[in-house]
């Protein structure tokens, strides 16, 4: 005999507790009565539709869920929308100019075939961003780059046109600061 599933509404309203968050995310101020379970993830995705953001293992693993977290990359999947109140986020949507033109570490992406399916990129390119926007020296050797992208996993093989990505993106990055100190 099939065991008939419970006639429930789809849209059935959580009994879990809510807060309200308030939050900057790329550059706008955001408020929000979320659950207090809700991940910062699921909150950028479905509350704000900022779907760069991918959700990969949901167990903070593969880093398709990467973001910037106040300058410094976070996995949103291990990261409760509450946590982030009162805190500073950019995502991959941050990235792009006001006319469409890329990122240098998208352009990098984009110049060294690192995309392959795309899915793990968005977490990919925030992670770099992060270390390229963050004081100190970065090591820029096969060894430095595939250490700095340790926590982040690629399915589709493509670690060496990304490990080249990222040293074209560090040399782009810096021709552009010195292009905008006018030099």
């Amino acid at each position: 005999m099939t065991q008939r599933v419970a006639n429930v509404p789809v849209n059935a309203v959580s009994p879990d507790p809510t807060a309200t968050v308030r939050l900057h995310v790329n550059g706008e101020e955001v408020e929000r009565t979320v659950s207090v379970r809700m991940l910062l993830s699921d909150f950028l995705r479905h509350e704000l539709g900022l779907t760069g953001t991918h959700v990969g293992c949901e167990h903070g693993v593969c880093g398709a869920c990467t973001v910037m977290i106040d300058g410094r990359a976070g996995r949103s999947c291990l990261t409760l929308a509450v946590q982030a109140n009162g805190h500073e986020i950019r995502t991959v949507e941050s990235l792009a100019g006001p006319e469409g033109d890329l990122h240098p570490v998208q352009e990098a992406f984009k110049d060294c075939h690192a995309l392959q399916c795309g899915y793990c990129t968005p977490g990919m390119i925030m992670n770099v961003v992060s270390h390229l926007e963050a004081d100190g020296d970065l090591d820029l050797t096969d060894e430095g780059i595939r250490d700095m992208l340790s926590g982040n996993l690629c399915r589709c093989t493509g670690y060496l046109n990304i490990v080249s990505a990222v040293r074209r993106a560090a040399e782009l990055t810096e021709q552009s600061h010195t292009e905008q100190a006018g030099g």
